[in-house]
């Protein structure tokens, strides 16, 4: 009876988890349902606690969503780490950017000497149409950014979101990236919570000077001798 009884429960709380990821991720139960291959009403039973998905099934719902498989077997929403971007304005963002953009250009125009309409001769705009870019009011085509970049010594990169939204997003992307490409041996050591005082020592090491690091090797050679 109690194995019942917790079965039951669980399922309940599984059912909460799958949901959570699925609004979390911004898809539809249909295209959940698909991804798994499970008919539609199968999956609604899923989130209502009445069946339970299999293992096989979850773990490809995990990725599909891009959520980590051990989510469902917490306690803690996605929605929580995530209402940032659920309650965010693209609209209002797209705006930030391009006038974050625009002064990043005429920032760089005025560091390279240039005027107004010296970089947009080279564009093949006018004068104005460059001002209305760089207070942010007019949009900017990426190929029309990226001539304006190598005119003012700017690469694209310069102009990327480094520390908003997309650029969290990207930079977590990236070290995702860079960790995938470690051997597994290494991959395996990192993930280890046990191995963590290692790593931070080894970060505190890669932020020395070469005097320091040369000093802190003199010291140990002279306790080993």
């Amino acid at each position: 009876m109690m194995n019942t009884l917790s079965m039951t429960i669980r399922s309940k709380k599984l059912g909460v988890l799958i949901q959570d990821a699925r609004l979390a991720s911004h898809k539809r139960q249909e295209e959940c349902a698909k991804a798994i291959g499970v008919p539609v009403e199968t999956f609604e039973a899923y989130e209502y606690g009445e069946q339970s998905p299999s293992l096989p099934e979850l773990e490809v719902l995990a990725y599909f969503l891009n959520v980590p498989l051990e989510h469902f077997w917490g306690s803690k929403a996605i929605s929580e780490d995530r209402s940032l971007e659920m309650h965010l304005d693209l609209e209002q963002l797209i705006g930030l950017r391009k006038r974050m953009i625009g002064a990043l250009i005429r920032q760089a125009r005025l560091q390279s000497d240039l005027s107004l309409e010296e970089v947009a001769s080279g564009v093949g705009m006018s004068p104005e149409q460059l001002e209305a870019g760089e207070m942010g009011e007019a949009e900017l085509p990426l190929p029309v950014l990226e001539v304006i970049g190598s005119l003012v010594d700017q690469p694209i990169e310069g102009f990327m979101d480094q520390h908003g939204p997309v650029g969290n997003w990207s930079s977590q992307q990236r070290a995702m990236q860079e960790f995938m490409r470690l051997p597994e041996d290494l991959r395996v050591f990192v993930s280890r919570p046990i191995n963590r005082p290692y790593l931070e020592l080894a970060h505190r090491l890669s932020e020395m000077s070469v005097d320091k690091l040369r000093s802190i090797g003199e010291g140990i050679l002279e306790i080993t001798l």
